[in-house]
């Protein structure tokens, strides 16, 4: 396995879970063409107006990685067409969901929802590989460069990260780094450190960890300097997201 994973990091910190649905609530879909063999994988999020309307569906599951607090989730395109023809690996793991689902044994289910976990990383491998043209995550981890440092970020977010150390990671000066990661990415890299640091402060908010044990995770000197930072980008004081407040407030709602 590479160093640099650029999907690994972010498979550990969102679950991502794939469970059989029935189309109108599916995001991820495989067609057939007209023999009835799979032909096309589409990820797509509007269920009002999908990609595959009017194809013949063989699949059908609704993914949860995260949401719009995942950021590679939430800069990828709205509908992604996975075409099978140029990816035998791919076709062979779909026809093992398809004889899973048609076969009907016990534990098929557990089966074919950790099989459709395997399908959307390999697509998810795809669209890395392809890239983007807009500035965004998407576009920083094609990058064989920028990728490195990306990474970095994400396994290791309370660290003190200087420019200069990420420069170095991605094999290139502190300028054109500095340069380059504002172009592909779209934002300064401590502006992305500190987007994703509070990203994560909101998880463990929500699972329940205290304030000043996540200050201190994600390299903040103090819990009030963290409690300024996560206001300023969510709008809310940390105890108001911490799992333990929202639960006693959603209990005392239910009792009135």
């Amino acid at each position: 396995m590479s160093e640099f994973d650029r999907l690994t990091t972010l498979m550990e910190r969102f679950s991502l879970q794939v469970r059989v649905a029935p189309v109108e609530a599916a995001t991820l879909v495989v067609t057939a063409d007209a023999a009835g063999i799979a032909r096309h994988v589409w990820f797509d999020a509007d269920r009002l107006d999908p990609a595959w309307a009017g194809q013949t569906v063989l699949f059908s599951a609704a993914v949860d990685w995260g949401g719009d607090a995942n950021p590679l989730i939430a800069v990828l395109p709205e509908a992604i067409d996975f075409d099978l023809s140029g990816d035998p690996q791919t076709a062979s793991l779909v026809a093992l969901i398809q004889s899973e689902l048609e076969a009907s044994r016990c534990g098929s289910a557990s089966v074919v929802n950790r099989l459709g976990e395997v399908l959307i990383v390999r697509l998810l491998r795809a669209q890395i590989e392809t890239g983007s043209t807009k500035p965004g995550l998407l576009a920083g981890l094609s990058d064989p460069r920028l990728s490195r440092a990306l990474v970095t970020i994400h396994a290791q977010p309370g660290r003190q990260w200087r420019n200069e150390d990420l420069a170095a990671i991605a094999g290139l000066s502190l300028s054109r780094f500095a340069e380059m990661f504002v172009a592909t990415v779209g934002e300064t890299p401590s502006a992305y450190l500190r987007r994703w640091r509070l990203t994560l402060a909101r998880q463990d908010l929500q699972r329940g960890d205290r304030v000043d044990a996540i200050a201190r995770r994600y390299g903040y000197r103090s819990p009030e300097g963290f409690g300024r930072a996560f206001r300023q980008h969510f709008g809310k004081n940390p105890l108001a997201m911490r799992g333990g407040a929202a639960r006693s407030s959603a209990e005392g709602v239910r009792t009135r």
